[in-house]
């Protein structure tokens, strides 16, 4: 089956570029002034060097452990450790979605920086969140029927003596006798099956890196134009961690998809750079940049919005709600029990950053 093609990594470069151009308009409200203690510019330059080293070698990390772990048999996906570590990424990923970035949403978009009408008469931050899992949730179901549908119509039915090479993974090949009254091979119904799981893989491994993606430009730009090295002093060492931890849970989505080398190589450049490259955008456009300015308070609390109403539907549909209603899970009160205490392990180290990022 040919890789699946997807506009989104496009998109999101589109809104990349256009983001600072955004978030540089019209100033409604006055910036606050900043501690000159913390305003050292050039103790602020050092920081944010030190963080696009070391949120680059945390993400590249992260994200290539699961992928690489792939190739040590008791990391594959069929053994119950991946199942346990599978529960420590969700709990990360519902974590950023529900305490570092949907309070970051709530905060910018309720800002008194912001017109009463219409900001402060409707919950905004909510709409958004539901509107994006709601969209999230069509994207992943009409995504996988059209590549199901695409791949069954390929598949011929078998007539007679004959053998048919299906554009199945795998180049399963079944071989029928009319006059036997038998098959030889795997049947159509189990490799189907497989089939379905793949493609389910891949659309959910390319949804969760658009929420990721979305908030990690975010939150760079964030940092690369503050001048304040007491406020990005703490934020090193949080965004670190932080990258490392959401790169563990895409990695170990993006090792179930079984992309080709191509795929699992852009997608993991992606996320490593994302964040990095925020940072540098940020600190280009520092001296133009009002975080409290109207438009980048909008941009920035819709963007999140969006961002956490998709990590939090993949977090509790994707993840958990799939791998705890799993027969194996069920039949296994022992994985159970690990993969619950992973779970509130990595939603609990997540939610521990927020004190910090």
């Amino acid at each position: 089956m040919s890789e699946l093609k997807n506009p989104m990594f496009s998109t999101l470069l589109l809104c990349l570029l256009y983001l600072p151009l955004l978030v540089s308009a019209e100033c409604s409200c006055e910036t606050e002034l900043q501690d000159n203690s913390g305003n050292n510019k050039s103790k602020a330059l050092r920081y944010k060097l030190a963080a696009i080293s070391s949120i680059l070698i945390a993400g590249t990390l992260g994200i290539s452990v699961p992928i690489l772990g792939r190739k040590i048999p008791s990391f594959q996906p069929e053994n119950n450790i991946f199942f346990i570590i599978k529960a420590f990424a969700a709990g990360v990923i519902l974590s950023t979605g529900f305490v570092h970035i949907l309070p970051d949403a709530f905060e910018s978009l309720t800002s008194p920086c912001l017109s009463e009408r219409p900001w402060a008469d409707f919950p905004f931050t909510g709409l958004v969140a539901m509107v994006s899992a709601i969209g999230t949730m069509m994207i992943d179901s009409f995504a996988t029927s059209f590549y199901k549908r695409s791949h069954s119509s390929k598949a011929l039915p078998v007539n007679g003596d004959e053998e048919i090479g299906g554009k199945h993974e795998g180049n399963v090949h079944v071989h029928t006798h009319a006059t036997h009254g038998h098959a030889h091979g795997t049947g159509f119904a189990s490799e189907d099956s497989r089939l379905s799981e793949l493609i389910k893989h891949r659309v959910i491994s390319q949804v969760l890196e658009l929420g990721i993606v979305v908030h990690s430009v975010i939150i760079g730009i964030s940092l690369g134009a503050s001048q304040s090295a007491k406020t990005i002093k703490p934020l090193v060492a949080a965004l670190t961690f932080h990258q490392f931890f959401e790169g563990m849970g895409l990695g170990g989505c993006i090792s179930q998809a079984n992309f080709k080398g191509t795929a699992i190589v852009v997608m993991m450049l992606f996320f490593s750079l994302t964040t990095p490259m925020g940072i540098a955008v940020g600190f280009g456009i520092s001296k133009i940049y009002n975080e409290n300015r109207s438009r980048a308070l909008i941009v920035e609390g819709v963007f999140n919005s969006a961002s956490a109403g998709i990590l939090i539907y993949m977090a509790l549909v994707d993840f958990l709600a799939a791998d705890f209603m799993n027969p194996r899970m069920q039949g296994n009160l022992r994985l159970q029990l690990g993969s619950y205490l992973l779970l509130l392990l990595g939603a609990g180290c997540m939610s521990l950053l927020a004190k910090w990022a």
